[in-house]
């Protein structure tokens, strides 16, 4: 069955379009990782936001708003991190009750060795089809959801 015209879709198919893009690229982008003997996307996600962060330290709440990927159980991956000495959790410095992730630099050091696989990945199965005014103009439409 076909809906409407490819000229002209629906936005609940536009939208539906988006997200199976996404989940494809990202499942590839995975297995990518994973034949490469790398850790899930997701400590790489998680890694890059605390490098990004003043400090390389994030308290839990904040790179669970900060993350690419949807992580319903962030205490449970950073404690993976932690365990697998990556990052490291240490009191907060503003509230000595709470707790900030630390970059470790095993963490920077994966970060560096997993970037290449992750790039050719996205390169790959993503830009791959795309050309620079497809890129731009992604990024403009992309911006307007997301400012």
């Amino acid at each position: 069955m076909v809906r409407k015209s490819e000229t002209s879709p629906d936005p609940i198919d536009a939208w539906a379009r988006l997200q199976r893009a996404s989940g494809k690229v990202l499942a590839c982008v995975e297995s990518r990782l994973k034949a490469d003997g790398f850790p899930p996307l997701a400590w790489y996600d998680i890694l890059l936001e605390l490098r990004r962060a003043d400090g390389k330290a994030l308290r839990p709440v904040d790179i669970e708003k900060r993350i690419l990927l949807a992580q319903y159980n962030v205490s449970r991956l950073i404690d993976r991190l932690v365990t697998a000495g990556y990052v490291d959790k240490r009191r907060s410095p503003e509230d000595g009750r709470g707790v900030v992730i630390c970059l470790l630099p095993e963490g920077e050091q994966l970060l560096k060795s997993m970037w290449p696989c992750y790039r050719e990945a996205v390169e790959a199965e993503f830009a791959a089809d795309l050309d620079k005014e497809d890129l731009e103009a992604l990024w403009r439409i992309l911006g307007k959801v997301l400012p």
